[in-house]
């Protein structure tokens, strides 16, 4: 062996593979090789304190701050009882909300289409001047199609 220095050992007590690229945890400072080198895989007693995560409600998508020792699952029941902002039986809002402003059609569109000669509300159909027979004109010159 020509290099007796080079590479180390896995820390894993069932791997103990030697490695000549291991990676230390970065919280046991251990050495490990490519199959041990996250927290899970070499069961890091430290990892945690870095494994940090967020639950998040799964009605209102609001993520839920847990206290360490604290079951996520637990936090996130008491803030769907509680605090949360969702409620299945309050009315949606509603998509169609701009009325046409021609007579006789009821029809709601999603956009407001202003006519920039009367300033009316208009559906899709009615949105030319001469389809909604625009009163800021003084005669229509061609009917639109």
């Amino acid at each position: 062996m020509e290099f007796p220095d080079l590479g180390k050992h896995c820390s894993e007590k069932t791997c103990k593979q030697l490695d000549f690229l291991p990676v230390k945890c970065d919280m046991c400072k251990q050495d490990f090789c490519k199959d041990h080198f996250i927290y899970a895989a070499h069961k890091c007693p430290c990892a945690f304190q870095k494994d940090v995560q967020v639950p998040v409600c799964p009605l209102c998508n609001i993520p839920i701050p847990i206290k360490k020792g604290q079951v996520p699952d637990v936090v996130v029941g008491d803030h769907m009882d509680q605090d949360c902002g969702y409620h299945p039986g309050k009315k949606k809002e509603k998509i169609f909300t701009y009325r046409c402003s021609k007579e006789g059609c009821k029809k709601k569109e999603m956009l407001q289409m202003v006519c920039a000669q009367c300033h009316g509300n208009f559906c899709i159909q009615h949105r030319h001047p001469l389809d909604h027979s625009c009163r800021h004109r003084s005669r229509p010159t061609i009917k639109a199609g």
